[in-house]
C-alpha cells in the first residue's frame, strides 16, 4: 500500500524514559518489541480487530491525525531558530500554503502530483533569499561529500526487564498507530483484502524494527500522515515508493546531501504539514458525509469526544506528563493512540449503534 514508513515518534517516549540506562538495554528491547509485533501480525491475530474500524472510526483517525500533529506543527513554524518575527512566519506559512492550494486546483496531471515538492522548493528560495543579511554566517562545520552509513556501528545485546516492560507499553501503542495508518489509506482507497494487507504491513513494521534494534537506530512504522499525502498529491501508487526508496537508500552514503536537505526552513516545513493536514481532514469530512456516517446526536460525540481528548493529550505540558505513572505514559501521553482508542470504545461499546 502507498504508506510513508519513518522513524516511529512513540518509541522516542520509551527512550527518553530509558536515557538514564545502557544503550544496549534500549537497543535490545526494541529488537524485542519488533519481533513479538511481527509474530502477532504474521500469526493473523490482527485479524480479528479488523471489525472494530468502521466508517466512523477510520474517519475520526483521519481527522486525529491531524489535530494531534497540531504541537509539531506549530513548534516548526514558530521555531525560536527563525530569524524573523513570529508574526512574519504566520503570515508565511498562511501565503505558501494559499499558494499551494491555489496551484492543486488550477494544475493538472504531474503537475498536481508534484504541488508539494514545488511548495518546498519555492518556499525555501523565497525564505532564504529574505533571510539572507538578517542571521548571521554560521560557522559550522561541512560534513564530507561521501561516507558509509553504516561505519563504526557494532551489536550489542544485553536484557533489563524494566526497560523491555517499558517498550513493551510503547509497542502496544506503535501497533494501534501502523494498525490505525493501514486501515485509514485502505479506507480512503476502498483497498480490497484488508486483513491479509494488516497482516502483512504489520509484520513488514515488526521485522524493521528488529532490523532497528540491531543498529541501534530507532524503529519505523506507518506515518499516519498518509493519507494526507495521497490526497492532496493525487497518487495513490505503492510504486511511487521504489524509486523513493532506493534514493534514500542513495543519499545515506552521501553526508553533505543529507545536510543540505534538512537545511529546509522549519517554517516551510510547517506549512508543508498544514497543507497536507487539511487535505487530511477534508478526506474525514468528505467520507463521513458520503457514507452518511452521522445521523444522529451520539454519531456525533462518537467522532467529536475523541478528537478534543486527542488534542487535549497532545499539547499536555511535558512536566505533567512525568507526573504519570511511566508504564503508562507511552498511552496516556499519546493523543492519537489514545483517541483512537476512545473512538473504538465509543462505537463498539458505550455509544454502540445499530448497524
Amino acid at each position: 500500500m502507498p504508506l510513508v514508513l519513518g522513524p516511529a515518534t512513540v518509541l522516542l517516549i520509551g527512550i527518553i524514559a530509558s536515557q538514564s540506562t545502557r544503550p544496549e538495554f534500549i537497543s535490545t528491547s526494541i529488537l524485542i518489541g519488533g519481533l513479538l509485533l511481527a509474530l502477532v501480525a504474521f500469526s493473523g491475530l490482527f485479524a480479528h480487530v479488523q471489525k472494530l474500524f468502521t466508517v466512523r472510526v477510520v474517519s475520526v483517525i483521519l481527522i486525529l491525525i491531524a489535530f494531534t500533529l497540531s504541537p509539531v506543527i506549530l513548534n516548526l513554524i514558530f521555531s525560536p531558530e527563525s530569524a524573523f518575527s513570529p508574526l512574519f512566519n504566520l503570515s508565511f506559512a498562511v501565503l505558501l500554503c494559499l499558494g499551494m492550494f491555489t496551484a492543486n486546483k488550477l494544475l493538472k496531471g504531474v503537475w498536481k502530483a508534484a504541488v508539494v515538492v514545488c511548495g518546498i522548493l519555492f518556499g525555501s528560495v523565497i525564505h532564504t533569499l529574505l533571510q539572507t543579511g538578517l542571521a548571521p554566517a554560521s560557522s559550522a562545520s561541512v560534513p564530507p561529500i561521501f561516507g558509509l552509513f553504516f561505519e563504526g556501528l557494532s551489536f550489542k545485546l544485553a536484557l533489563d526487564p524494566g526497560v523491555l516492560l517499558s517498550f513493551l507499553f510503547c509497542y502496544l501503542a506503535l501497533s494501534i498507530n501502523d494498525l490505525g495508518s493501514i486501515q485509514s489509506v485502505g479506507g480512503l482507497l476502498n483497498a480490497s483484502s484488508m486483513e491479509e494487507r494488516v497482516r502483512k504491513g504489520v509484520g513488514i513494521t515488526g521485522i524493521g524494527n528488529v532490523i532497528a534494534g540491531l543498529f541501534g537506530v530507532v524503529g519505523p512504522v506507518n506515518f499516519s500522515f498518509s493519507p494526507g499525502l495521497i490526497t492532496a498529491t493525487g497518487c495513490a501508487s505503492r510504486y511511487s515508493l521504489l524509486p523513493a526508496g532506493i534514493g534514500l537508500l542513495f543519499l545515506s552514503f552521501f553526508p553533505a546531501a543529507v545536510n543540505f536537505i534538512s537545511s529546509i526552513p522549519p517554517v516551510v516545513i510547517g506549512s508543508v504539514l498544514v497543507y497536507l493536514m487539511s487535505a487530511q481532514i477534508a478526506s474525514g469530512l468528505l467520507m463521513l458525509a458520503e457514507r452518511n456516517a452521522i445521523s444522529g446526536f451520539n454519531e456525533g460525540l462518537v467522532v467529536g469526544f475523541p478528537i478534543l481528548i486527542a488534542t487535549m493529550l497532545a499539547f499536555i505540558p511535558s512536566e505533567l506528563l512525568t507526573t504519570f505513572p511511566s508504564v503508562l505514559r507511552p498511552i496516556v501521553g499519546n493523543g492519537f493512540v489514545m483517541g483512537v482508542i476512545i473512538v473504538i470504545l465509543l462505537e463498539r461499546l458505550i455509544l454502540k449503534t445499530e448497524s
